[in-house]
């Protein structure tokens, strides 16, 4: 992650990053996913500030094991780890249930659907 250049939307809230590979960029989210093929550094911007943030605000799925996936939002993301908890679609006495993951994100957290970034 040393060589992970950041990109920042104009407010200054952080998008992703750059990795340089070779002459091109590797473009890569927040949960530290390659986003698309690497590419020259301006489709890489464009494609991190099209992205943005509200990707994070979606329901995802965590496979817990083979066969098993609960639904879950993300609650924190940093490259030190990534917090998801179980959806209680609002509920305010439902039991708060964390999972704290890996950075990047592993391949049992996935967008709520079955598809992944």
């Amino acid at each position: 992650m040393t060589d992970w250049i950041e990109h920042r939307r104009p407010d200054g809230e952080i998008v992703g990053w750059m990795r340089p590979v070779d002459d091109r960029f590797e473009v890569i989210d927040l949960l530290g996913r390659p986003v698309g093929e690497p590419t020259d550094w301006l489709s890489g911007e464009e494609r991190l500030e099209e992205a943005g943030i509200g990707y994070l605000a979606d329901p995802w799925s965590l496979t817990l094991e083979p066969g098993r996936a609960i639904r879950v939002r993300i609650a924190e993301v940093s490259p030190s780890g990534i917090r998801v908890k179980l959806d209680d679609f609002g509920d305010m006495t439902a039991p708060q249930l964390y999972y704290d993951l890996e950075f990047p994100a592993p391949v049992s957290l996935v967008e709520w659907g079955g598809s992944d970034r």
